[in-house]
Order: structure tokens, then C-alpha cells, then sequence
């Protein structure tokens, strides 16, 4: 049984939530292969798992100052039950970390976000935890854990229709938090340098507010540059696919970037900063170009549309599939079973929560 938390949103996510959209995928891929898996998520989630209620509703949108109030209860909950499974999968990063010492089942710890400061010498105090990271670059902050595998992101290519040819007239795509790690401003000013109209999509996170409102708002002019706001999985998937090239001028290490292969995905090349996981998912010069500045990255646009849209879809589904990444995950799982009492082949009796 494979037993799995996460109770910030509900699943599958209805607008921004990579990590969601991920476990969601993964959770009803494992129930379709024959594992029992339990879902520690929020009531509102719909799965195919065995569904336990963190809390009613997603965190981000009830009414609660103390979203980890909910997250320790949802996580006693597991770890109170859990010899009566064969494995946790957590994604909820070092949270679940100190539970796990008072249990002989085994926690998998899927690392979504990047190290900080703090975090760091949470996981080196458990560094002998079995680990997965979603890109070998997210590794490098702190390569002394105890990692199983390295285990991409992947998605549902029947959720992003592939898209031939890009709209007319032409533009360019940015998906992401409006921040200043993503590159928000960096993509308004190479759209500005490019001539080319730029269309934008996704939230604006409380603490980005100031820069926001003094930086990025007064760039726009609903013609040339336009946001969208925080659309939907269909919306954003038309998005992309219209787009002539999607940026990801990133200013810090992403761990892994989910908006370059959902790009992709509809056939849309992408415009990235060498940053973190981007060499290791953009093949450059054939599904985008990973340049070193944002003058390479203006230089590189007539390129980019030059590129076959096709092949980028094609490089998804061979490399960043939900089939490819659960098999990994699959792996994971018996290599740290394997690891306890010798390799069982069988069906897996899950909890994941997220």
C-alpha cells in the first residue's frame, strides 16, 4: 500500500499547482497497475485512490492562518497507521521528516522544491532517508543526502492538444508565478525587444504583491503585453499551443520547470535561461535554445520558430510521460523495499499524501 500526503490543494489542482498536478497523475496511474494507494489530500479532491481528508477543502482557498496545523494532524494520522502499509510516499518535503523515525515502514521523500538555508539541515539531519529528486541539478545544494533516483516530472499528452502551426500574428507565451525568479520582467522586456506581443498567465503569490504592483502592472498595456490572470488547465494549455515560442527566463535554480514540457507538449519550442534543471529538459536546438543572458535568448527567437513543433511533442512523449515517470517511481519503491527485506514483486499497498 502506498500512502501518500498533501492537503494545500485539492487534486487534480484547478489552476496553479505543479506539485498537485504531479501526484495526482502519479496516484491514478499506480490505482491503474493494481496498487492500493491511499490519498492524504484535501476532501475536495477527486481520485480513484482510497481519498482520506486531510482537512475539508483546500488550505489556499479556506480560511485559516495556520495551514501547518492541518499538515501535523494529517501527518500523525498517517504515521499512527502506518505498519498497516508497505511504504509512504511523501511530498511534502521535510515535514514528514521527524515522523518517520518512530516507524519501521519505510517513507520515500519526493524533494519538489528547492533547498534553502533552513531546510538544508533539516534533510542532512536525516540524510539517510531514501530520496528522489526531479532533475539531477536539484541535487547540488546538497548532494550528501541519500538519493534512489533521479525521477522526471512527466504528464498527460492527452491533456495538451498538439498544435502544428502557432497562431497569427505570432506571439510569445510566459506561465508562471509573477515573480522575480521566474524572469516576469525579463520576458516583458525581450517581448519589447523582440516587437512581438507577449501573453502572460499565472498568480501573484502574497509575498510578490509590492513587486507586482511597483514593477510588473505598470509594463502592461493590454495590447502588446497582456496578463491573463491564473487560468485554467484548458485555458492554459490553449495558451501555449497558440504561442510561437514560450519564455522561461528564470533568475534561480529550478528544481524542474513543469511549464517547459507542458510547452512542448502542444508543440510550442521554449526560450530558457541555463538555469537548474533547463540543460537537463530543453534540448538546445531542437526543442528551444537554453541561452546565458536574455540578449541570447532575443537573439535566439527567430531561431526558435524555426524549429519543428512536432519533434517537440515527440521528445515528450519519449522522455517526460506519465507511463515514463511512474515506472520510475515503480522502481524507486522496490529498490527501497528491496533494500529492508529482499525484492517483492507484487502490488505495492500505498500511502501517498500531499
Amino acid at each position: 500500500m502506498h500512502k501518500s500526503p498533501r492537503s494545500r490543494r485539492a487534486f487534480p489542482p484547478a489552476g496553479y499547482g505543479g506539485t498537485e498536478l504531479i501526484v495526482s497523475l502519479l496516484t491514478e496511474e499506480l490505482v491503474r497497475r493494481g496498487h492500493e494507494v491511499i490519498l492524504f489530500a484535501s476532501g475536495d479532491s477527486q481520485t480513484s485512490a482510497i481519498l482520506y481528508p486531510g482537512c475539508d477543502r483546500a488550505l489556499r482557498r479556506a480560511e485559516t492562518q495556520e495551514p501547518q496545523v492541518y499538515l501535523e494532524m494529517m501527518l500523525a494520522e498517517i504515521y499512527l497507521q502506518a505498519d498497516e502499509f508497505d511504504l509512504v510516499h511523501s511530498h511534502v518535503g521535510c515535514s514528514a521528516l521527524p515522523y518517520t523515525q518512530f516507524v519501521k515502514t519505510p517513507t520515500v521523500h519526493t524533494l519538489h522544491g528547492a533547498f534553502t538555508a533552513d531546510s538544508t539541515k533539516m534533510y542532512r539531519r536525516f540524510c539517510n532517508q531514501p530520496y528522489i529528486s526531479i532533475s539531477h541539478s536539484q541535487r547540488q545544494p546538497c548532494p550528501d543526502l541519500n538519493y534512489i533516483h533521479t525521477v522526471y516530472n512527466g504528464i498527460d499528452l492527452d491533456a495538451y492538444p498538439f498544435r502544428a502551426q502557432p497562431d497569427q500574428p505570432p506571439y510569445l507565451a510566459f506561465v508562471g508565478r509573477l515573480c522575480p525568479a521566474k524572469g516576469t520582467e525579463a520576458a516583458i522586456k525581450i517581448a519589447h525587444a523582440a516587437g512581438m506581443t507577449l501573453k502572460m498567465a499565472g498568480k501573484v503569490d502574497p509575498v510578490d504583491l509590492a513587486y507586482y504592483h511597483e514593477i510588473i502592472a505598470p509594463l502592461l498595456d493590454g495590447e502588446q503585453i497582456q496578463y491573463l490572470g491564473e487560468v485554467s488547465h484548458t485555458e492554459k494549455a490553449e495558451l501555449l499551443a497558440g504561442a510561437a515560442a514560450t519564455l522561461f527566463p528564470i533568475a534561480w535554480r529550478e528544481p524542474f520547470g513543469l511549464v517547459m514540457i507542458e510547452s512542448l507538449a502542444v508543440g510550442t519550442p521554449v526560450l530558457a535561461t541555463a538555469l537548474g534543471s533547463v540543460p537537463e529538459v530543453i534540448q538546445s536546438g531542437q526543442t528551444g535554445y537554453v541561452c546565458e543572458s536574455s540578449e541570447e535568448l532575443i537573439d535566439a527567437i527567430p531561431d526558435a520558430l524555426k524549429l519543428n513543433r512536432r519533434a517537440c511533442r515527440d521528445y515528450v512523449a519519449s522522455h517526460f510521460s506519465v507511463t515514463h515517470m511512474s515506472d520510475r517511481y515503480e522502481l524507486a519503491y522496490q529498490t527501497v523495499l528491496a533494500i529492508l527485506d529482499g525484492a517483492r514483486q507484487r502490488p505495492l499497498s500505498l500511502i501517498t499524501s500531499i
